[in-house]
């Protein structure tokens, strides 16, 4: 009976501890609801803070640009071509193409005009043979027809059968003349015709060496003002493709270049901005005529300050852009340029908006978007309540906000979702929290 009871007991202690690990493991496994384990913040009242934190690039706001010349016959390619950061005189050579195609067609053209010269001089002197011939021609026909016009004024002297001869003979004479004066006159129309051709030939002929000429002379690209060389990127080196993060090189001396293309620019370096591209939330804290802090990377420990020069419309997004938000362009004159600026560098850029003074503001982490209201979750006891705010001012880490009083203990995440969810993602103020 001992032994009985010992193994009962023994069973349903064993029992008993699996029902309270059980019972541990489901509650170790259900989400904490309670507000203890909300981490919150206090609405505060100061002066916000209104900078816009981007980065940008150097651009020249005055330039001409370097084309290929847009010459026929496929692309060019690139014999001779400065450096990026070179500086030239109004007038020097910038670069050059390979010329060896329009020297050819300048001798094929040359070639072909001095066998047009030869054929208008052969036609010419053929035609003055026929000419002299037809002369002679012409006269024999005259005089024969006098001769047959004095035989017809002897008919009253003569038998009626020889006056009818002489009759004939006059009607022949002139019937030979009129033809022989006909034909002259198509000689004379074929042979100016054929001097004619031969001289639109050289005519045609003289226009295309010109043209060769004029190429072979566009094959010289000089710079069209005093400043700096900027070339381009090779697009063309990658075969038409692109995508995110990739670096192309600039152009270089042994490329090939379609023509008409874009190679670079010369750059006024005195006349240098900034451009700069920023979002939606940015957009609406800039105003022309705000002052600017920045800094090159290329020259650390430098600050350079500037302007808001103007602020764009929507940019276009290149297909290729991993950033599919909607961006707005930023342009910044600078106070005083750097003769070590060049186009193409980098700034990080501080924007100084007009700050809010003596405001309630409260992290954009804070802040939720429910039922297309942005609600903050005030703490009352051992809960959250949502409150709705409105947002009059927004910065990367802070909101102005009005309808909720100094002081309001509120939460930093969403009370009412579940915790894993709410550990395990970031919220976003378009979606259920604001980024700090």
């Amino acid at each position: 009976m001992k032994s009985r009871r010992a193994i009962t007991w023994a069973v349903a202690a064993v029992v008993l501890c699996a029902v309270a690990g059980v019972v541990a493991a489901v509650r170790r496994a259900s989400p904490a609801t309670g507000a203890d384990d909300v981490p919150t913040a206090h609405v505060k009242r100061g002066d916000l803070e209104m900078k816009v934190y981007v980065t940008g690039e150097l651009r020249a706001s005055h330039s001409e640009m370097l084309t290929a010349p847009p010459i026929g016959g496929g692309a060019l390619q690139i014999t001779h071509l400065l450096h990026t950061g070179t500086a030239v005189k109004k007038g020097d050579l910038v670069m050059e193409f390979d010329p060896t195609e329009q020297h050819f067609k300048l001798d094929q053209n040359r070639s072909e005009l001095q066998q047009a010269e030869q054929e208008i001089t052969k036609a010419k002197a053929d035609a003055a043979v026929v000419a002299a011939q037809d002369k002679v021609a012409l006269l024999k026909a005259r005089f024969d027809v006098r001769r047959a016009e004095l035989d017809v004024q002897k008919n009253e002297l003569v038998s009626t059968i020889d006056a009818r001869k002489n009759d004939l003979a006059l009607d022949q004479a002139k019937r030979v003349l009129a033809e022989l004066e006909q034909d002259v006159k198509s000689r004379s129309a074929s042979n100016q015709a054929a001097i004619s051709l031969a001289e639109e030939k050289r005519n045609k002929a003289k226009l295309a060496m010109d043209q060769a000429q004029g190429n072979i002379d566009k094959m010289r690209v000089v710079a069209p003002m005093d400043g700096l060389v900027a070339l381009e990127k090779n697009e063309g080196s990658a075969g038409g493709m692109f995508f995110s993060g990739m670096s192309l090189p600039e152009y270089h001396e042994g490329d090939q270049v379609e023509p008409g293309r874009s190679v670079g620019q010369v750059i006024a370096p005195k006349e240098m901005e900034l451009s700069a591209k920023v979002g939606e939330l940015e957009r609406n804290n800039i105003k022309e005529g705000q002052s600017v802090d920045l800094q090159l990377d290329a020259f650390p420990g430098s600050t350079f300050h500037g302007t808001v020069k103007t602020v764009g419309g929507a940019n276009t997004r290149r297909m290729w852009d991993d950033d599919t938000s909607t961006k707005f362009e930023v342009t910044i004159k600078l106070a005083a340029t750097d003769p070590r600026m060049r186009p193409g560098l980098t700034a990080h850029i501080s924007i100084n908006g007009d700050p809010r003074k003596n405001v309630l503001y409260v992290p954009r982490q804070a802040l939720f978007l429910k039922e297309d209201k942005r609600v903050v979750y005030v703490h009352k006891g051992s809960n959250f309540e949502p409150r709705e705010v409105k947002i009059q001012a927004e910065n990367e880490s802070r909101a102005a906000i009005d309808g909720i009083d100094a002081g309001t203990e509120i939460a930093l995440i969403d009370p009412t979702a579940p915790r894993k969810a709410a550990n395990s993602s970031a919220p976003s103020p378009g979606g259920g929290g604001g980024a700090p």
